[in-house]
């Protein structure tokens, strides 16, 4: 079996749902169904590390305090980047050095996706020119704005289109099965839902 590695980026003022709902999903897929496969990664498919602008703790919002596992001068290589949103994004959009490496994940990854406004990180590193995407409903004007080559879809849970971006907060965890589906099959992102018990939302099926 090979396991896919998948970075989240981290930085203060990120979402927490945003990026601990993939977290969830994601390190709890296992291709052996069952409660014994989760005690341990022997059938994990997917390694899930988070990555920030350096190795200091990470002030989420809400004051949740996250060690990251690595900082993005150190970062392994990736699979799968997950930019979370949050408030945090507005300064993250400003950071030359961060848009700079996403850009450089992205070039070599199999997929990148974000959560919320997360989008918006990502087209500000020209990552959506061209392409449909949604993020948070409060940031659909500023997403359009960033990019007039983005094609908006206001009312979609995930858009997958090259790029996967879902809406606010909690679609994330369903864009995140969306990459457990991609990656594995239906069979076992439904599994997946049913260890966590989650009801999957109507979103597009994997390509």
């Amino acid at each position: 079996m090979t396991q896919r590695w998948v970075g989240i980026l981290l930085f203060d003022n990120v979402e927490v749902l945003d990026f601990a709902g993939p977290f969830e999903v994601l390190s709890r897929a296992r291709l052996t169904p069952g409660v014994d496969s989760r005690l341990t990664e022997d059938s994990a498919p997917f390694r899930v590390v988070t990555i920030a602008p350096s190795r200091d703790a990470i002030r989420a919002v809400g004051g949740l305090c996250v060690i990251p596992d690595y900082s993005i001068a150190d970062a392994p290589a990736v699979d799968v980047l997950i930019v979370p949103g949050g408030v945090g994004t507005r300064a993250l959009m400003r950071d030359d050095v961060a848009l700079r490496w996403i850009r450089g994940v992205a070039k070599r990854a199999t997929l990148v996706a974000s959560v919320c406004t997360g989008a918006l990180v990502l087209a500000q590193a020209g990552l959506l020119s061209g392409r449909r995407a949604t993020t948070h409903w409060a940031a659909f004007d500023l997403l359009a704005s960033l990019d007039s080559s983005v094609r908006v879809e206001r009312g979609a849970r995930v858009v997958d289109d090259g790029v996967v971006t879902s809406a606010g907060v909690s679609a994330g965890i369903d864009m995140a099965f969306l990459v457990v589906e991609r990656f594995c099959g239906l069979a076992v992102a439904e599994e997946t839902a049913h260890y966590i018990e989650y009801t999957r939302k109507n979103v597009p099926a994997a390509g």
